[in-house]
């Protein structure tokens, strides 16, 4: 199967990430969660600028769209960051990539 068809294939998973990352504090989130690993709410609340409430709404809704996963360990609630629907994004922008690529080449050779 080409990259194309595979990439088309994933584009309704890929769209609920790209809308999820859309969010400027579900971005910063998954970054965190990139970056240190998974994390308590109390520790993603802790700097963020937001409430703990807010933190929970949009960690509900990474992981609605399957980017965040939440396990409890002992009393607390700890997310982590879900790699599989970030992948799959990633494959599609690769494709929109490449197609821009082969155009720009294209209009390139035109004008020269």
């Amino acid at each position: 199967m080409s990259r194309r068809t595979s990439a088309a294939r994933e584009l309704p998973e890929a769209a609920s990430v790209f809308a999820a990352l859309g969010d400027p504090t579900r971005l910063r989130l998954v970054q965190r969660l990139s970056a240190d690993g998974p994390q308590s709410i109390a520790g993603l609340t802790s700097g963020a600028g937001v409430t703990r409430q807010a933190v929970t709404k949009h960690l509900t809704a990474l992981a609605g769209a399957g980017l965040a996963k939440s396990a409890k360990h002992g009393r607390q609630v700890v997310w982590s960051l879900e790699t599989r629907r970030l992948e799959i994004a990633r494959r599609h922008l690769d494709v929109v990539s490449a197609a821009w690529d082969s155009a720009l080449e294209r209009l390139r050779e035109f004008v020269e």
